[in-house]
Parts: structure tokens; C-alpha cells; sequence
């Protein structure tokens, strides 16, 4: 069949760098504002004219991190079982293309300022198209094997002294752990058997667990009954034994977690 060039009209920024950091879905992202900057001296300025206006946009753009695909892919909820891609929203895909329903909050000039966006920084941007309810919206549709799942979340909130403690790893190392927490604990967070989840205790209404992220451990309790997930606080995952051997450093990471250890989470209240 006939090939087409796409050419990227512009790069979305964002936060989200990582895999481990987008949600399942745009409609689960939180308010953290991304931007897709447009290409300069493409008329572009006037293809933007009017957008503002619209609650939401359709932002349709590359999964760039992906270069293969996969017929058959394991979909992070609702089933264990290999399901056709066509029949997903997996990113490996014959053509990485994504499509993204994500909130439009303002244009400035060639910017466009987004939220409840899953896009990962620096994915090229192929188009921008309105959201339109009456024509986009089809809320009684089937869709097959895939359940909302929406009653099975968890409410993930997190103490202070683990906040501080993620706000000071991201800043020494753009690590970002709060994301990459709430994504694996607001669904199934006692499920070990695709996360790196450790039963510490049983509790009358859920437990004590760890969740292993390379080398950093984050411990957190699950209430069933309500569906809350309250994460206590974040550790290393070396030993003494292990850090104080300064020329074994396979991750190069060591100097890092002897700084965290040494720091007083108490006094950055």
C-alpha cells in the first residue's frame, strides 16, 4: 500500500517523562499543566485561531518510546489474559499514533496549555482537533471486555513525612516516585504479581506493604473497607552492608541514598 510522511506540527512538554508516570487513561491525569509548542513559521497561529472556547481538545500525537509493536499485548487491568492491540489502548501498536482527550485550559500565541493529560514529555504532536459531546460522546456504547473499573479504585493519599521525602528525591534526582506510587497503588495496590508489591503485615481490614521501585522502597497500609491507600514513607532499598562497600555501584546511585539516609525528613516540615 501507499506510504504517507507525517510531519509533527509541534512537542508536547510535561512533567511526565517516564512511563511509570502516566495514568491508564487521560481522564484519571491530574490538574499538572503540559503545553504542546508549535512549529514556528507554519501559519499555525492562525490554525489556532478560535480553539480557545472549547473545555476539551483532541490531541492526536506519536509514541515516541515505542519503535516496536505487538499483536497480542497483557492490558494493566481488567483481565490477565493477551488481548488483540487493535482491541486495546497499548502504545505498541503498528503505528505508534496516540489520541488523547485531554482538558484545554489557554493558547498564547503558538502554546496551547493542557491538563488530564497521559502524554509523555517531548511526544511529537501530529494534530489538534475540538472535543465535541454530541458527536464524541457515546456513553451507553459496549465495550467488550473492558469494565470501567472506576468502583475498584483506591483513594491513594500520603502522609507528610513521605511527601517531603519524594519532593526531596525528585529534587536531588528527577526521580519521581509520587507518580509512579499513585499509578501502581490506585488499582489492585496488594497485587503482586505484576507490581513489586511484599506483604509486611495483616491488619483486620488490609496490611502493611512494600512497594519496590530499583533500589527505593515505598511502605504504605491498605484500608479494604474504604479503599484508601496511605503511603507512610519512603526508604532505600541497600542494606548498611551494601552501602558502605563503595566500589560496588552497579546503579550508580549509592552517593544518593547515603545522602537521603542522612538527611532529617523532620526538620523539612
Amino acid at each position: 500500500m501507499e506510504e504517507f510522511i507525517l510531519k509533527p506540527i509541534g512537542i508536547l512538554h510535561s512533567e511526565k517523562r517516564y512511563r511509570y508516570e502516566t495514568p491508564r487513561q487521560g481522564v484519571l491525569a491530574d490538574d499538572t499543566e503540559s503545553v504542546i509548542e508549535l512549529e514556528a513559521h507554519q501559519n499555525f497561529e492562525q490554525a489556532l485561531k478560535d480553539l480557545e472556547g472549547f473545555d476539551r481538545i483532541w490531541v492526536i500525537y506519536l509514541f515516541h518510546l515505542n519503535p516496536n509493536w505487538r499483536p497480542l499485548v497483557h492490558p494493566p487491568r481488567h483481565t490477565r489474559n493477551k488481548i488483540g492491540v487493535f482491541a486495546t489502548r497499548s502504545p505498541h501498536r503498528p503505528n505508534p499514533i496516540g489520541i488523547s482527550c485531554v482538558k484545554l485550559k489557554k493558547v498564547d500565541g503558538l502554546r496551547v496549555f493542557i491538563t488530564n493529560s497521559d502524554i509523555l514529555d517531548g511526544s511529537p504532536v501530529l494534530d489538534i482537533k475540538p472535543y465535541l459531546p454530541y458527536s464524541d460522546s457515546f456513553p451507553e456504547s459496549k465495550t467488550g471486555w473492558v469494565k470501567s473499573g472506576l468502583e475498584e479504585m483506591y483513594s491513594v493519599r500520603y502522609s507528610n513525612t513521605s511527601r517531603i521525602q519524594m519532593d526531596w528525591l525528585k529534587g536531588n534526582s528527577g526521580m519521581n516516585l509520587l507518580g509512579f506510587s499513585k499509578l501502581q497503588l490506585e488499582f489492585k495496590p496488594s497485587d503482586n504479581s505484576r507490581k513489586r508489591v511484599r506483604l509486611i503485615s495483616t491488619e483486620e481490614n488490609g496490611g502493611s506493604y512494600e512497594l519496590s521501585y530499583r533500589t527505593w522502597r515505598i511502605y504504605y497500609t491498605v484500608d479494604e473497607k474504604n479503599k484508601i491507600v496511605l503511603v507512610g514513607s519512603l526508604a532505600s532499598g541497600y542494606t548498611p552492608q551494601e552501602l558502605g562497600d563503595k566500589k560496588t555501584d552497579p546503579y550508580g546511585d549509592k552517593e544518593l541514598h547515603r545522602k537521603f539516609i542522612l538527611t532529617d525528613f523532620n526538620n523539612k516540615r
